[in-house]
């Protein structure tokens, strides 16, 4: 797949009195990682084109009835929770459509709230992995200094090095692309992992690392979604460095290590990312296609009755 495209490259000379349209210029530096935009990775100015990981789990993974029992459970307790004023917005018309507004997105001011914790984790996290300072409004946040003391503590305990942070991975042959959260040493992982496996993992081996920061310890926060995910970062076949240098995607264990991050602790969750898991993502990532567009052209308008030809010669 070419990466760069000429816009209106003139085969011959212009007319008289015409502007010649410019070539566009090949992106340099760090405009040529790709960057995410509406469910894809794009380069500017390339015809380079990926369909977004995260998107193509969301649209081709069937969640069942888990996400309408996540957002009735969440609804139901915002309402036992905030009875006196659902009751009083109730006897007047106006406050009673504010607070039926109101009660109708709890679940979305919950997924919002989640996904706010979650990407200021990831920022912190990658500013302590790149050795930058870590920025001063969330350092000084009380909500996230015990999802870092439980990061810091885990890096100690598992004698962590990382190899890279937020790194742009790519495979244009399957054509998709994400940002993987990190990639890690450990001679302590290598040994947990061997052990659990009861398979041969070099001490000096390079992992897949990922942080979920959602659900409860020990009961919720890591879903099979995550090996899957995983297993696409681990076949991509390119990444872009910081710099914007595109590199071979280094090689990994087949299985990496999820961190499950809650303000109670931790834990470190083994999430197989194999050539079967990869099977199944290419799997998903048909699903979304099918989702995304060819489902949406199968079922068409209702016929009408066809006109017959003596309809037509009485016309």
């Amino acid at each position: 797949m070419s990466t760069s495209t000429t816009v209106g490259a003139a085969t011959t000379a212009p007319a008289a009195g015409r502007r010649t349209r410019k070539t566009a210029s090949a992106p340099t530096g760090t405009d040529r990682i790709p960057k995410p935009s509406q469910g894809w990775y794009r380069v500017k100015g390339t015809d380079l084109k990926l369909r977004r990981v995260t998107t193509i789990l969301e649209q081709g993974c069937s969640k069942g009835d888990a996400l309408t029992f996540w957002a009735g459970n969440i609804t139901a307790e915002t309402a036992m929770a905030n009875l006196p004023y659902l009751v009083s917005s109730s006897l007047y018309p106006d406050q009673r459509t504010e607070a039926y507004d109101w009660l109708r997105r709890a679940h979305t001011r919950k997924k919002d709230d989640r996904k706010d914790v979650g990407s200021a984790v990831h920022k912190l996290i990658e500013a302590h992995v790149l050795g930058e300072p870590m920025p001063a409004d969330l350092l000084t946040n009380e909500e996230l200094a015990p999802f870092l003391d439980h990061f810091l503590t885990f890096v100690e305990e598992w004698q962590v090095t990382f190899e890279a942070s937020e790194m742009v991975v790519g495979n244009e042959e399957h054509g998709y692309a994400g940002t993987l959260d990190y990639l890690l040493r450990s001679p302590l992982i290598a040994a947990a992992l061997a052990e659990y496996f009861d398979t041969e993992v070099p001490a000096d081996t390079v992992f897949c690392g990922d942080t979920k920061t959602g659900g409860e310890l020990d009961v919720k926060g890591v879903y099979p979604e995550a090996s899957l995910q995983m297993a696409a970062y681990r076949k991509a076949k390119v990444a872009w460095l910081k710099d914007g240098t595109k590199v071979p995607m280094p090689s990994t264990f087949w299985s990496g290590v999820v961190l499950h991050l809650r303000p109670e602790g931790y834990r470190l969750i083994p999430a197989v990312a194999d050539d079967a898991v990869f099977d199944a993502f290419l799997t998903v990532k048909r699903n979304a296609e099918w989702t995304s567009g060819l489902s949406k052209t199968v079922i068409r308008p209702a016929l009408t009755l066809p006109t017959t030809n003596s309809e037509k010669r009485a016309a």
